[in-house]
């Protein structure tokens, strides 16, 4: 896969992540990135001790193998008006394939989800939302949520501070 990338083969979407082999030099280029997604390839090769050719090419090919999936900008969601973040557990009436999908395919189209997790335990998904304040919450679980159906219960913990929150990934 890397040879292809190097020789400017378009990987198939298929092949894109398939044992992406990381060295030290990748996770660096990870991490500089995770810290400051606008550095310029000069700076990055410079803080990764690379030439800026290498360092490009390292990053075209982290690029084109789904590692790097994107690109965001980091926004403080209560100067964008959306200061109430809560954390809901939920568990499903039943574990059928239809009510999981409808269950998956209903959340995928609530703007206020940022992230489900599916998971393992009591609970089986754990929803991070976003909302404006205390009102936005109640209309969020009374019509958005409920409208959904097949959900046994909602437990819900709202975050009055957040005590870390960073973008960097540990070494491995």
């Amino acid at each position: 896969m890397v040879r292809a990338l190097l020789l400017g083969e378009r990987m198939p979407p298929g092949d894109r992540d398939m044992n992406t082999k990381l060295d030290a030099k990748d996770r660096q280029i990870l991490q500089a990135l995770q810290r400051n997604g606008r550095i310029t390839n000069h700076a990055l090769a410079e803080e990764v001790n690379l030439s800026p050719s290498p360092c490009l090419r390292r990053l075209r090919i982290l690029e084109e193998s789904g590692v790097i999936r994107g690109y965001n900008a980091d926004i403080d969601p209560k100067q964008y008006g959306l200061s109430m973040m809560a954390f809901i557990s939920i568990r499903l009436e039943r574990h059928t394939k239809e009510c999981v999908s409808h269950f998956e395919s209903r959340i995928k189209l609530i703007d206020e989800i940022l992230v489900c997790y599916l998971l393992t335990g009591g609970q089986d998904y754990l929803l991070h939302v976003l909302v404006k304040d205390l009102d936005g919450y109640d209309d969020f679980i009374r019509n958005r949520l409920h409208a959904i159906g097949g959900i046994a219960s909602i437990d819900s913990s709202l975050c009055y501070n957040i005590v870390k929150n960073t973008p960097v990934f540990p070494d491995v």
